[in-house]
């Protein structure tokens, strides 16, 4: 006789629940955090794009009416048509194009220099630093005054000690020039300290290895500590990019724009347009040309960098 035994209950598919409710759970600690992100962000660009229809000017309070298209294109005609506008977007791209290629490569000799063991490093690391902490109008303020000054500056102890000539104002002279030098001062420290990270990533087997095969300090360098720290060069000079088309403290300081318009980049004449001319309309259509700009080259930046990976993969 066969003995009847009670068959299991069927195996139930409750169990993603709890998961589920975490990630709901996480969705909803998550949730303050991006409205504060849109509220600080998307908020402030749609005003600029809500301004830029309009022909709004603080010294006409009534005139902040919405007239569409025709306001829009009245406003990016008038910038169009500028000549001055043209000048102004190469200054943009001159300046930050100098400065991330003088950031790279200073960067990369300091970071390759603190790599390496030797007595006071640890202090010559923070000094190397130090100029990433100032804040951009504090950095402007002190190389005018103490290091450019044509009189009393250090410049003009050089011109005059150790050239023997006569000292020159930098900032007459070269303008353009002197602004490079200030902003790639700053931002020399930040490419330093994300390739430095780098360079203390890499394996001492590989580098090792690659000694005992004889292979001299040109060649570990191209062949072994630039692929390594590709990823690196790519997050510092992205970065870079972006902050340095929006520098604005230290031309503000040193040459405010000019002489004439030689050194007004867009954030700047954007300052111009809304507290100078009080034109609120063409200073945000001015803005969005700068949104443009800085998308524009984060995307081909973007591009080169993906083409270059598509290359070492293959």
């Amino acid at each position: 006789m066969a003995s009847s035994q009670p068959t299991p209950p069927a195996a139930t598919t409750s169990a993603p629940a709890p998961k589920r409710r975490v990630g709901e759970r996480r969705k909803f600690l998550s949730a303050p955090a991006i409205v504060f992100l849109i509220a600080v962000t998307q908020v402030p660009f749609a005003m600029t794009i809500w301004y830029s229809f309009t022909n709004w000017n603080l010294l006409r309070p009534t005139s902040t009416g919405f007239l569409g298209w025709d306001g829009m294109w009245r406003n990016f005609s008038r910038i169009l048509s500028n000549p001055d506008f043209w000048t102004i977007l190469w200054n943009t791209l001159f300046l930050t194009g100098s400065v991330v290629v003088l950031s790279f490569v200073f960067g990369m000799m300091f970071a390759l220099l603190l790599n390496r063991p030797f007595p006071g490093r640890a202090i010559a690391r923070t000094m190397l630093i130090s100029p990433f902490l100032v804040m951009p109008v504090a950095a402007a303020i002190v190389w005018k005054f103490l290091l450019l000054d044509p009189s009393n500056g250090l410049s003009a102890w050089v011109f005059r000690s150790v050239l023997g000539i006569q000292s020159v104002y930098l900032v007459e002279v070269a303008p353009m020039l002197s602004i490079i030098g200030i902003v790639s001062w700053q931002w020399i420290p930040f490419v330093m300290l994300i390739l430095l990270a780098g360079l203390q990533s890499l394996p001492n087997e590989i580098v090792e290895a690659a000694q005992l095969d004889g292979a001299g300090p040109l060649r570990m360098f191209v062949n072994i500590t630039l692929p390594h720290l590709r990823r690196f060069i790519e997050i510092a000079l992205l970065l870079e990019v972006i902050f340095v088309l929006s520098v604005f403290g230290q031309i503000f300081v040193v040459t405010s724009g000019g002489p004439g318009i030689q050194t007004t980049n867009l954030p700047y004449q954007i300052y111009l347009e809304a507290f100078s001319s009080f034109n609120i309309g063409r200073a945000s259509a001015y803005g969005i040309f700068a949104i443009i700009l800085a998308n524009v080259a984060m995307i081909l930046f973007l591009q080169v960098v993906r083409r270059h990976r598509l290359e070492g993969t293959s």
